[in-house]
């Protein structure tokens, strides 16, 4: 972190929460803008680390924290129940004496003023503030509305569309519309995936994977179609049915009927709070190694913030709960005064029919791609090098490897390829 740390010399100094010499806290509110994963974790860690001064978290949906994984997957297929995607019961917040405000977006952050202003016209001061404002779905212009899978209301509508009479068109072929797709065809939907891209999942891992689930949901129904740049979608009234009809054209001049067009094409960080204040903002809201942006007594966490990762020697902004928890737990601990944590190898997750797909490491950049094990057993492992050092691994029911990678990467290590292709070898030698 040392780049943004000398970056940030302004703010290297200990921050108002914290005496300079006990380590006493002294401000008298902390305010978190945003009740995700980000937001929420942060307030539960500032009481548990022993934080008891005014705490407030502020949401812009009606729901309290929930959360987000399950939407495109048992939430979708109604095999969870809204009141176990909670992160904590309601009481929980005014046992905690944690000001929780739903249904309240935030129109502007006043830094001089220390303070937040609401849609509703209310304004909130502040000692210390938290910007955990999360990501938005990326957008196309077409010529009717789309579902998108981000929030508790959009798996909602979803959810009412999922039988055999339905057809969805999904519109990106990255891991929430492959979820979405499992969810869906698993339910009698016929559905159809557009990516625009030459394979699936082509923005994060190595062709061997996208082949893989190519074949994988294929083999479950999915009708896939790569290098399908969506033109237009438009919408006409149906004769014989409930909902409309959509008419989704594609760049090569193909068309396609589906009565629901779901639009998975991505996410992109909040920053226009940030931005609108006068922050530091680099596709995300920059920040340092103990969560500090460049405005003093405002921190970051979540989506929304970019970070430098010393393992990748960049600035990275990364889309996971992981992240998002991590992350909260630093901008907790520099606001009680404690020497934040440096940040743990990132990993991602994603459950598709049978497989589970665990991520550890980042693998953008590899120059070696080693797999371990069959593809079409549905039981392997892809390893990532760059030069002479292990970066990454895409496991697919594969735990063993997957954490063993994890301590790898976190390492620094240099493994031999070969070791870890041989399936003699066993993952707990490679230490």
């Amino acid at each position: 972190m040392t780049a943004l740390v000398a970056q940030f010399a302004v703010c290297a100094k200990p921050d108002i929460l914290a005496g300079a010499s006990e380590g006493r806290i002294v401000a008298k509110h902390i305010l978190i803008v945003g009740a995700g994963q980000a937001g929420f974790q942060t307030a539960l860690s500032l009481r548990q680390g022993g934080w008891r001064g005014a705490l407030t978290l502020i949401g812009d949906e009606p729901h309290a924290p929930y959360q987000r994984p399950p939407l495109s997957k048992t939430y979708l297929a109604g095999e969870l129940g809204q009141e176990r995607l909670f992160f904590r019961p309601p009481p929980f917040y005014a046992e905690q004496t944690i000001d929780l405000i739903t249904d309240a977006p935030v129109d502007a952050v006043q830094p001089d003023a220390k303070e937040v202003q609401l849609a509703d016209g209310r304004r909130i001061a502040y000692d210390a503030l938290v910007l955990a404002t999360g990501s938005q779905p990326r957008q196309i212009e077409t010529g009717a509305p789309l579902h998108g899978l981000h929030r508790l209301a959009d798996s909602d509508k979803l959810r009412t569309r999922l039988g055999k009479k339905h057809r969805w068109a999904i519109i990106g072929g990255g891991y929430i519309g492959l979820e979405a797709a499992a969810t869906a065809v698993k339910a009698g939907v016929s559905v159809q995936v557009l990516e625009a891209a030459p394979r699936l999942l082509a923005r994060v891992t190595a062709p061997p994977l996208s082949e893989f689930f190519f074949a994988q949901h294929r083999a479950a129904g999915v009708e896939l179609r790569c290098d399908a740049a969506v033109e237009e979608v438009a919408a006409s009234a149906s004769k014989t049915a409930s909902t409309d009809t959509h008419t989704v054209r594609l760049a090569d001049g193909s068309r396609l009927k589906a009565d629901t067009v779901l639009l998975a094409i991505g996410i992109r960080p909040n920053t226009s709070l940030a931005e609108a204040a006068g922050l530091e903002v680099e596709d995300g809201i920059v920040i340092d190694a103990a969560g500090r942006t460049s405005a003093p007594h405002i921190y970051a966490c979540g989506d929304c913030t970019r970070q430098h990762h010393p393992l990748y020697e960049r600035r990275v902004r990364l889309e996971s709960v992981q992240n998002a928890i991590a992350q909260a737990k630093l901008v907790a601990a520099s606001l009680l005064g404690q020497t934040p944590r440096p940040p743990p190898v990132p990993w991602f997750w994603s459950d598709q029919y049978q497989l589970k797909l665990q991520i550890a490491g980042l693998s953008q950049g590899y120059t070696q791609c080693v797999p371990r094990g069959r593809a079409d057993s549905g039981s392997f492992a892809l390893f990532y090098f760059h030069g002479p050092r292990l970066i990454a691994c895409d496991a697919v029911n594969r735990p063993a490897e997957f954490m063993m990678s994890q301590r790898l990467i976190a390492a620094r290590a240099a493994p031999d390829p070969r070791q870890l292709a041989d399936e003699s070898s066993a993952p707990k030698s490679w230490l």
